[in-house]
């Protein structure tokens, strides 16, 4: 069953798609046990940076190491959210430490979160009311660069047209 949420495919440069191989994707984490275990198995400094998450179509938080590609963690398909998360222990528990939506080959909007947290509420692990650090994505009607808006300046920083309020990345043409 599919979880309810708007999917993103994946926009980036198709040489990096080309490059998912079968049993490549990020680890599915279904329950508290899958975290505990992949947790478990990460080497002694392996919480030391944040990792590349996805949450995919059916609403499972997908993870892998942090340089990976965000379309080789969800296996190339779309996704209801996806970006950096780090996590630290504590007493008893575990948390969110922080997490973004980061992920120029997905870009999904700051209204993704309630994927996240869904995910993450399924799993037990406390984590913040949204996201720590949200990027702004917008694709440019003129020159359909896509550009990351910085202090709610929604204008094209390659040609100086306006950027649209509204998420517009998966916007075909």
């Amino acid at each position: 069953m599919e979880a309810r949420g708007q999917t993103y495919r994946y926009v980036g440069p198709a040489e990096l798609k080309e490059l998912i191989r079968a049993g490549g994707e990020g680890r599915s984490i279904r329950s508290a046990a899958d975290f505990s275990t992949w947790v478990s198995a990460l080497p002694l400094d392996g919480l030391a940076e944040p990792f590349t998450f996805v949450v995919d179509r059916g609403g499972v938080l997908r993870l892998a190491p942090r340089r990976s590609e965000h379309v080789a963690c969800a296996g190339g398909g779309e996704v209801l959210s996806a970006g950096e998360m780090s996590f630290r222990e504590e007493p008893g528990r575990w948390v969110v430490e922080e997490v973004s939506n980061q992920s120029t080959g997905y870009c999904p909007d700051i209204s993704s979160w309630p994927a996240v947290a869904k995910a993450l509420d399924r799993l037990g692990i406390r984590r913040p009311p949204g996201f720590t650090h949200e990027v702004v994505f917008r694709r440019c009607h003129s020159c359909r660069e896509l550009n990351i808006v910085r202090e709610e300046d929604f204008v094209c920083v390659f040609c100086d047209e306006d950027l649209p309020q509204k998420w517009n990345v998966g916007e075909l043409g």
